[in-house]
């Protein structure tokens, strides 16, 4: 089978995403007022309006429908003033009632969009000319939304026994009907997606959205958030769009990555040998890196939709929209423009940082305090080395982000340090002083030891001025050496650079 890339010179991919997102951060169901949990004992929270016991009435959950109408508000979508609730049937264990209460064609939300900024390797997926590369060779795609309706999800279904991951080699099939009417948001995708990298970025920024709404947890190992990914792929230059197949069992930003990978590498080698490709749902097995049919694809039709006799109409008020509006946060990009702007971090730092509202909290709690010119150096630490640790206080990381800002310490010290103090009260720069850790930048002090290593190391001394720049390092050890670890190695760089080249 060919690589992504060569494919991708003869193919465009066109690619559509399903985003189902529970809404956790609720205390009751869509439709009944059993409780959300997903840790309690199977089939404990239920009724007869989840077990769809005959006669049992709906009653929609409020704090469900603002939820959606931020979403909806966060993703640029419009928000309909009118909508409904229909019947969506179909005959699986999942769904006891044997329909699931959907939206029909109006949604809460309608056409939206997210633009996704694309660097680096991901950005060289898209060998087309479709969207305007920067001078890195990046670009920014605007990915549209079509919809983002509400409805209830199914219960659990655990597939015991045969090769994990394989639901064709189970022995047999449990329910547990606890998640059987949680409120859940599905967003769709236009076909704007173009490679498995855009998908990839699309979920992660949708994620750090809702994160920052505080509507769900978004957890994709747990379920609250899934993804089914369609897919087809066409001649470059053509508009009309191939077969498509969709996707099952993606529960990680890499699933989705590798599932849409193999499946483009997969119809491409269908339909250069002359295959068919046939609509059906896949499931994606990540032990065997590859995806099996599951069934042949439904249309609308099998579903008989229509509306639901026992919900009223929605008719949502300007006041109620502007009540959403205002409990809507600082978004990601927001922020991090924001963090651009006031701190002058880098663009890369300050979308890392504003992606995660607690880690957005935790870092701008750390600011107080610390001086405007270190603010980036305790971006730095919050960036690369505060994610390596569970336990540290905002106290732990602003001591050594002001030790490493005054070069009293280095990267590889400052580790250290973080690996003896993390899930401890204790102060980072108390330890650094009470293990003798802290780094001198006294000039007289290193002036000394580097005219003393320039004097014993006469032959560095010569290859460097010969036009061998790498002796430098080692003399550099050699201070670092003769100062027992205590004088900082920028300053030693630094003062033998300048005596070398005088």
């Amino acid at each position: 089978m060919k690589k992504l890339a060569e494919v991708l010179k003869d193919w465009e991919a066109v690619i559509g995403l399903e985003v189902h997102t529970e809404l956790t951060t609720l205390e009751t169901k869509m439709f009944c007022n059993c409780r959300l949990s997903h840790d309690d004992p199977p089939n404990t929270n239920v009724c007869p309006v989840c077990l769809g016991m005959p006669g049992a009435l709906p009653v929609p959950n409020e704090k469900a429908i603002e939820s959606i109408v931020m979403a909806g508000l966060a993703t640029n979508c419009q928000i309909m003033r009118h909508s409904m609730f229909y019947r969506k049937h179909y005959f699986y264990p999942d769904m006891a009632k044997n329909f699931q209460t959907t939206q029909g064609p109006v949604a809460f939300c309608m056409h939206g969009h997210l633009d996704l900024e694309v660097s680096g390797a991901g950005a060289k997926e898209r060998p087309d000319a479709t969207v305007e590369k920067d001078a890195d060779g990046g670009y920014v795609a605007p990915i549209r939304i079509l919809r983002i309706h509400m409805e209830e999800d199914a219960a659990k279904m655990v597939h015991v026994g045969g090769e994990e991951g394989r639901i064709t080699a189970a022995t047999e099939s449990l329910i547990d009907y606890n998640r059987c009417g949680t409120p859940l948001i599905e967003l769709v995708t236009e076909p704007d997606l173009r490679t498995p990298e855009e998908a990839r970025l699309f979920m992660e920024k949708l994620r750090q959205t809702f994160l920052t709404l505080g509507i769900s947890d978004c957890s994709l190992e747990s379920g609250s958030m899934r993804c089914d990914g369609n897919i087809s792929l066409r001649r470059r230059g053509t508009t009309e769009f191939g077969t498509k197949t969709e996707m099952k069992n993606i529960n990680s930003f890499k699933s989705l990555h590798d599932a849409l990978e193999y499946e483009i590498c997969r119809q491409a080698e269908v339909l250069e040998e002359g295959g068919i490709v046939y609509q059906e749902t896949r499931h994606w097995e990540p032990s065997r890196r590859r995806t099996v049919v599951m069934r042949v694809k439904e249309t609308a039709d099998d579903y008989r939709l229509f509306p639901d006799p026992d919900l009223a109409p929605f008719d949502l008020t300007d006041e109620f929209i502007d009540r959403c509006r205002a409990r809507i946060p600082e978004l990601p990009d927001a922020k991090r423009d924001r963090y651009v702007a006031d701190y002058g971090l880098k663009r890369a730092d300050a979308a890392q940082l504003a992606g995660d509202p607690k880690v957005a909290a935790f870092f701008e709690e750390s600011l107080e305090g610390v001086a405007e010119k270190n603010v980036g150096t305790l971006a730095n630490v919050m960036v690369n080395l505060v994610p390596s640790y569970d336990a540290l206080t905002v106290g732990q990381v602003r001591g050594i982000a002001g030790l490493l800002a005054e070069d009293a310490l280095t990267f590889a010290q400052a580790r250290e340090v973080l690996d003896a103090i993390n899930g401890t009260d204790e102060d980072a720069v108390a330890y650094v002083d009470a293990h003798g850790m802290r780094q001198s930048t006294d000039e007289g002090a290193l002036g000394a030891i580097v005219d003393e290593v320039l004097g014993l190391c006469t032959d560095q001394v010569q290859q460097y001025r010969d036009g061998n720049k790498k002796v430098l390092g080692f003399l550099v050890g050699q201070c670092m050496k003769a100062a027992k670890g205590s004088g900082n190695p920028k300053a030693f760089n630094k003062m033998l650079a300048e005596k070398l080249e005088g």
